[in-house]
This record gives C-alpha cells, structure tokens and sequence, in this order.
C-alpha cells in the first residue's frame, strides 16, 4: 500500500515538475508591447539572444536587462538597437522579487502598461507570479534554453523558490 502511494505521489511530482517548471501555459506573446525585460539567471547567452531579438523585430520601444550592479552602474548591458531604448538595472534585492519591484519602478517611471519577461522555462511562471504582484499592467513571458547541464540545479531550486513565492512572500 505504501509503495503504492510513493508511486503515485512521485507521478504527480513529475506531473507539476513538468507543468511549471518544463512546459509551462504561457499567454501568447503579442505583437507589440511597451518594454522588453531580460531576467538575470542561467542560460544568459540564451536569453540575450532572444531579448535582442524580440527588439530588432520592434516588439517594444524599450529593452531592459537585469544584470550585476558593475554594468548596471556603467550601462553596459544589451547593446543598441536602432529605434529601441536599451536600460539595464541591477535589482535590489537580488532576487526574482527584486526584479519585479524593478519592473514595477520602471514601470511606472516610463508609462508601461504591457511586459514581455525573458527568462528560461524553469523560471516562468514564478517569474510571471512575481512580476503580476508587483507590474499592474499585462505581462508576458517569452522563454529561452536553458543548457541540460543546469536543468538537475534548476528543478529543486524552482521548487523551492515557488513554494516561497506562493506561501512565505505573497506580497510584491
């Protein structure tokens, strides 16, 4: 009886591991919205590429980066793209939530009522939850690859961080 339960306890586990952290439902992104936001994390390569991406095909006026205090303080983060404001931020705390609290700063500094956040899909939907609590305006998520070797990190401290997200820090 008790394997039993271990079974299915750990099919469901693999179940919400996939939901959220592999596959999650994200709104389609639309054609246009007001700022772009690269979140810090692994897979940065990655998620650079799609940021300027998205920028060159004029999805947003403005392109912004989370990234440490050093290039934050001298601007160097995302290079320029004609037609496009390029920011770069480093949050306080450093941490998802800090991203958000930015974003929420930026936000309201430039008039944004719409975010694409560009992170990898382990980091989706926590990121999505975080930014919602502090963003009043629509956000979206375009997700990048993230490299296999981090995947066995990733998972745990997705796990972890959504648990507190959702039950410890229920507030922006």
């Amino acid at each position: 009886m008790i394997r039993r339960w271990a079974v299915i306890a750990l099919i469901g586990f693999i179940a919400l591991t996939a939901r959220y952290f592999v596959w999650p439902r994200l709104p389609r992104l639309p054609a246009r919205v007001d700022a772009i936001v690269e979140l810090a994390g692994p897979g940065d390569a990655d998620r650079d590429r799609l940021a300027m991406r998205l920028a060159r095909e004029h999805r947003a006026a403005y392109l912004v980066q989370s990234t440490l205090q050093a290039d934050a303080d001298t601007g160097r983060c995302l290079p320029e793209e004609p037609g496009v404001t390029v920011l770069c931020f480093h949050p306080e705390p450093d941490t998802t939530r800090g991203e958000a609290e930015a974003v929420r700063r930026l936000g309201a500094q430039y008039g944004w009522h719409s975010v694409v956040l560009v992170t990898t899909a382990d980091h989706a939907w926590r990121a999505r939850l975080r930014v919602t609590r502090c963003f009043p305006g629509e956000v979206y998520v375009a997700t990048s690859h993230l490299p296999p070797i981090y995947w066995v990190r990733q998972i745990p401290y997705q796990w972890a961080a959504s648990v507190k997200a959702v039950y410890l820090q229920q507030y922006c």
